[in-house]
């Protein structure tokens, strides 16, 4: 079983510190952080890092993509680009002392259908029955949401199970690709079902609802509460230890990456969660978008709960 992550739209992640942060204002601050992101390269790095064999597919734009790979080769990544014109985009996360994380996210490079092709041209020779691929993230502009969707089911059509974690899809578009696995947060899965997520029992409510409409893996980040799996085998919620977060910024990738690495090892669906959670509650511990290392993964997991509910 071989696993793919493709990102049509990474990022340069950077990380700033300030004493204080307020908006229509100047504000002060350091950069400490400048790493190679997006949620395909982060899955990509946390299973990496763990060391489950995977590939990155990226597209990097011309101007700074050789930057980019520096980035991916200190990591240890195996990795194809697709090279297009124009700038890899930025994402700047604002951190303060008295407030929550401020983030800006930055449109990326214009593109066009084109590179879809270019991504499928590199994907179909190495697929075959059971092969898993992500795709994670954003559409880029020019891009339209129907060739996104005809490009996925044809990687379908080679047996690949499809991940998806994106915002430009909408609930119909899931439920019309009905991919192996979503993970929505409570947020999403308020906008998919169309009301108010306002207690766990409605969250299972609606992760179970969108299940039996044909998702086989549907996993609800619930923040520093854990996640929740609905699948074919029942219900299942973990639990994480209370810890000390330094950075919220790709757990949820890193999260869908401790999935996948339960189901690279072929476990049940019980390990499945609690290593999602895991290596999400492990990359928080780790300062900027870095992936969670292994000794944060294992202190973390011995402290997780799973109940079937």
């Amino acid at each position: 079983m071989k696993i793919i992550t493709v990102t049509l739209n990474p990022a340069f992640d950077v990380h700033c510190s300030a004493e204080h942060f307020e908006a229509c204002h100047e504000n002060l601050a350091v950069v400490t952080e400048r790493e190679a992101g997006g949620k395909g390269v982060n899955i990509s790095r946390a299973l990496a890092m763990n060391n489950v064999k995977n590939l990155a597919l990226l597209a990097v734009g011309s101007e700074n993509g050789d930057e980019f790979c520096r980035e991916l080769d200190k990591d240890g990544m195996e990795y194809e680009t697709i090279v297009v014109e124009g700038r890899i985009r930025e994402n700047i996360t604002i951190h303060t002392n008295d407030a929550p994380e401020t983030r800006l996210s930055f449109t990326g490079f214009d593109t066009d259908s084109a590179l879809l092709d270019s991504f499928e041209e590199k994907l179909l020779p190495l697929l075959s029955d059971g092969d898993i691929v992500t795709f994670t993230g954003r559409v880029p502009s020019g891009i339209s949401i129907e060739d996104v969707k005809a490009f996925l089911r044809r990687l379908e059509a080679k047996g690949a199970r499809l991940v998806i974690d994106s915002r430009s899809f909408s609930k119909d578009d899931l439920l019309d690709m009905k991919p192996w696995l979503i993970k929505p947060n409570e947020e999403e899965i308020a906008v998919y079902l169309e009301r108010e997520i306002n207690s766990f029992e409605s969250v299972i409510e609606g992760a179970r609802e969108i299940h039996a409409r044909g998702i086989e893996n549907v996993m609800i980040s619930l923040g520093s509460k854990g996640a929740l799996l609905v699948c074919k085998d029942g219900a299942f919620v973990a639990r994480p230890p209370k810890i000390t977060a330094l950075s919220t910024i790709g757990a949820g990738d890193s999260s869908i990456g401790g999935f996948l690495s339960a189901v690279y090892d072929g476990t049940d669906p019980a390990e499945m969660i609690k290593r999602a959670v895991s290596f999400g509650s492990a990359a928080c511990m780790s300062a900027g978008t870095r992936p969670p290392v292994p000794v944060d993964v294992a202190r973390v997991y011995a402290d997780v709960t799973v109940e079937r509910i």
